[in-house]
């Protein structure tokens, strides 16, 4: 388990290297000032400005690749505006798609993964101006069934109609497909042109919320009719602004307010029923295991740390913000997550910027919870992200019993965290998601661990390994 001053000391010693220059500079620039050399404070001074930025640059890659959560990052203006079922995001800009083009409901009924293909060893790669550059977005083969296009006014009903294409879907709309649910820009053709920003909100991975004109809130996340006619009049209007979820109708000019308030009137007098998380069939667009990032361990455990008091909290994303700075795992974004303390104190808000892996974006819809590995202090706070998309489901755990037999622990089970806690507090690492308890290592955990395992109702089957 790596801490903060290994990372540290690593990028230290790399970057001293990288400018060993610097210190020799200094050293040859001082003695031919010593000397007389008239040139020699030049020289010294060039080596003095090389070797300051050696420190310097070591802590802004460790505070990169090691992004600790600190109390500098704690937000304490607007603390607490966000519920905690609420979630933010800031996703890139989609494309205009075809001249009179009608926005409709399309379901994802196969997906796979065609190409990713950055620079592997890029550590941190920015663009300008670019929010969704190639390289850095999946290359995704999808067999769609898009809906016929309601009747409105003065315009030509569209039918109903399959296809299967190559899309470029942004990471951070990637759990728009494994939802099942897209919002899709229709010409009658047959050209399709996914919109991601409304696909996210109809897969429900995004919140959204309506403040009518008598300032009761109205949360509409994943009643797709009611969205589909809110993207639709948003389009016919030139774009309406969402104040983080939320849609404030009272700052609506007056037309367009109007025309929202009969949809929220529509909403109260007619209730929709919620669409499901995920469309049926999801084992047809699951792409995890085709995606960069960890695949999911019960998680790794420093024994120091362990011993000196160090532990794991819960923590749940509120916002995810695009940026233009990728790596090979995933986007770096701008993040505000709500940390629950395990001493029972009042949770709060951190704002950090993370690199987010891909995996665990695909399944953003079904969870937005993180694991926070702890210092012992409880000073400072790390997303592990091992045990995070094993939590999240990016993958599934798998514990061997004492005399052989597997027990097979589902997606997103509620064993999982208290199993993480349980070898958190016994300093037993197990960075892999199969848990074999006939290991000479897990004999002082091995009971406990099928302990939790009965309670959650989770038996061993007969087959042996």
């Amino acid at each position: 388990m790596r801490s903060h001053i290994g990372v540290f000391v690593e990028n230290l010693v790399f970057t001293a290297l990288c400018l060993s220059t610097g210190p020799v500079f200094l050293v040859l620039g001082g003695a031919a000032w010593h000397d007389g050399a008239s040139w020699g404070w030049a020289v010294s001074a060039c080596g003095a400005a090389v070797t300051v930025m050696i420190p310097v640059l070591a802590l802004r890659s460790t505070r990169a690749e090691f992004p600790r959560i600190t109390g500098g990052n704690r937000v304490r203006d607007g603390s607490g505006s966000y519920g905690d079922d609420t979630f933010v995001m800031w996703a890139p800009r989609s494309e205009p798609g075809p001249a009179g083009a009608r926005l409709v409901r399309a379901d994802v009924l196969e997906a796979s993964s065609v190409r990713y293909d950055p620079d592997r060893e890029a550590t941190f790669t920015t663009y300008v101006g670019d929010y969704a550059p190639a390289e850095f977005t999946p290359l995704v083969r999808l067999r769609l069934r898009v809906h016929a296009a309601e009747e409105a006014e003065g315009a030509v009903t569209l039918p109903g109609f399959e296809i299967t294409d190559e899309w470029r879907v942004p990471a951070l709309c990637l759990s728009a497909i494994t939802a099942g649910r897209l919002a899709v820009l229709t010409d009658g053709l047959g050209n399709v042109t996914v919109h991601w920003p409304g696909s996210a909100l109809l897969a429900g991975t995004r919140t959204c919320r309506l403040i009518d004109h008598d300032g009761r809130l109205i949360d509409v996340t994943r009643r797709t009719r009611h969205l589909l006619a809110q993207m639709r009049l948003s389009r016919t209007v030139g774009g309406i602004e969402m104040a983080g979820d939320t849609i404030d109708l009272r700052h609506l000019d007056t037309e367009t307010a109007a025309r929202f308030r009969m949809l929220a009137d529509r909403v109260r007098a007619f209730p929709e029923d919620r669409a499901p998380v995920t469309e049926p069939g999801e084992e047809a667009r699951l792409m995890q295991a085709q995606l960069p990032g960890d695949e999911g361990g019960v998680g790794s455990v420093g024994r120091r740390w362990s011993r000196r008091g160090g532990h794991l909290v819960r923590a749940r994303f509120l916002e995810m913000r695009a940026r233009t700075t990728f790596q090979y795992d995933g986007p770096v974004l701008d993040t505000v997550l709500r940390a629950q303390p395990a001493d029972g104190t009042p949770p709060f808000d951190a704002a950090r910027r993370l690199t987010v892996p891909m995996n665990y974006l695909a399944v953003l819809h079904h969870t937005r919870e993180a694991v926070l590995s702890v210092s012992p202090n409880g000073r400072s706070f790390v997303v592990d992200w091992d045990r995070t998309n094993l939590l999240a489901g990016v993958g599934t755990a798998k514990v061997i019993a004492p005399d052989g037999r597997e027990i097979l622990v589902p997606r997103r089970s509620d064993a999982l965290w208290p199993l993480m806690n349980l070898l958190a507090s016994h300093a037993v690492s197990n960075p892999t998601p199969v848990l074999d308890l006939r290991a000479h290592r897990m004999r002082a955990v091995a009971g406990a661990v099928m302990e939790v395992m009965r309670d959650r109702g989770l038996a061993p089957t007969d087959h042996r390994t």
